[in-house]
Formats: structure tokens, sequence, C-alpha cells
């Protein structure tokens, strides 16, 4: 947390782990691990059978934040999103290189949140931008299931029980608002391959 002074006032900022991390802050190395790490575990185990391949996967994933800290900004997406994408991206990489073994699918595929497909599609900060501008047109209600759902990869049960909103309710807003974003990023993606 620092401080900005304006006209005799002053404004707290806060940075965030990553942009500590950064700055080369390594006390933020111990406490983005403490923040992090049930999450990147919980989206471990459900991408990954073996537990061996998940433990190397959550290091890989960590080593990677430290690397692209400095590309986190704050004002496209928030840091569990940032965090969340880049592990979604090397759990999905990882699947990938073991697809002639066993793995083990998420317990109810209607439940999986952003397809790989869509994964694919996130490549840069600018489509991640992208997706949040589409979430941000979806009433608030919807926006807190797709958040819960993409980002924290929580069951549409669990998001029920928390939030109140009755199960049907959740599956579709997650149904919808997923093939929107798809469409979205898709009909983007295809105009910046026309030819000009």
């Amino acid at each position: 947390m620092s401080r900005r002074h304006f006209c005799g006032r002053t404004e707290q900022v806060t940075t965030t782990l990553l942009q500590r991390i950064a700055s080369g802050d390594q006390t933020a190395v111990a406490s983005c691990i403490d923040s992090y790490s049930g999450l990147v575990w919980s989206l471990a185990r459900r991408f990954l059978a073996n537990e061996a391949d998940a433990e190397e996967t959550v290091q890989e994933i960590f080593l990677e934040l430290w690397e692209k800290a400095d590309r986190y900004d704050a004002s496209v997406a928030a840091e569990v999103t940032f965090v969340s994408m880049i592990a979604r991206r090397r759990l999905i990489d990882r699947r990938r290189k073991l697809a002639n073994e066993p793995v083990a699918e998420p317990l109810d595929e209607t439940e999986h949140s952003l397809s790989e497909e869509t994964q694919d599609l996130l490549e840069t900060n600018s489509e991640l931008e992208r997706v949040v501008d589409v979430i941000r047109t979806f009433k608030p209600e919807q926006q807190e299931v797709i958040n819960m759902s993409s980002w924290l990869g929580m069951s549409h049960g669990a998001i029920a029980e928390q939030t109140g909103i009755p199960l049907g309710t959740v599956k579709s807003y997650v149904a919808r608002g997923l093939s929107t974003i798809r469409e979205v990023l898709g009909e983007q993606r295809l105009a910046g391959k026309a030819p000009s």
C-alpha cells in the first residue's frame, strides 16, 4: 500500500502482490503462494489425475507467475483472474502432453467453465480485456456467477449455495454467458484475420 498526495489530501494506492513481485519485493512471493496456492491446487486437481503431475504443474504455474508478474495490469482484470488464466493455460498444456495417458476429467462435464477452445483464444492481455469487457455487459448477478465459475473454478452447486441463486438459473447464466464470450472472441479473431 502506497500513498499519493493531491492538494493537501492523501490517497491510498493499493499495490497488488504481482506488482510487488515485479518490483522485486521478495516478501510478496511467499504472500502470493499463501494467497493463491489453494486456488491453483484446486484447479490442478480438477485437470490432472496424477498427483505428481499436478504438483509439478503447480510449481510451473507459480514460476510462470513470477516471470510474467510485470505483465499484470490491474486496470484490465483482477489479480485472481490473471492467476487463474495462467494456471488454466498451463494445466491445459499439461493435459495435452498427457493426452495418450488416462486423464481425470471434471466430475460433471456440463460444469466446464471456459472451454479449451475459448482458452486457446485468450492468448494476450488484449483478449483477456475483451473477455472482461463482455462480462461487464452482463447484469451484476450473472457477472458474479460467471466470475465464480470461470475464474474461481467453482461448481454450479457451490455457486448456488453461496449466492442463493437457484441452481437452474446458475446453469443458465453460465451457459449463456460462456456462449456469448466464445461468439464475441471468435468474431473478433475472424475480423482480425480478414484481409484489408
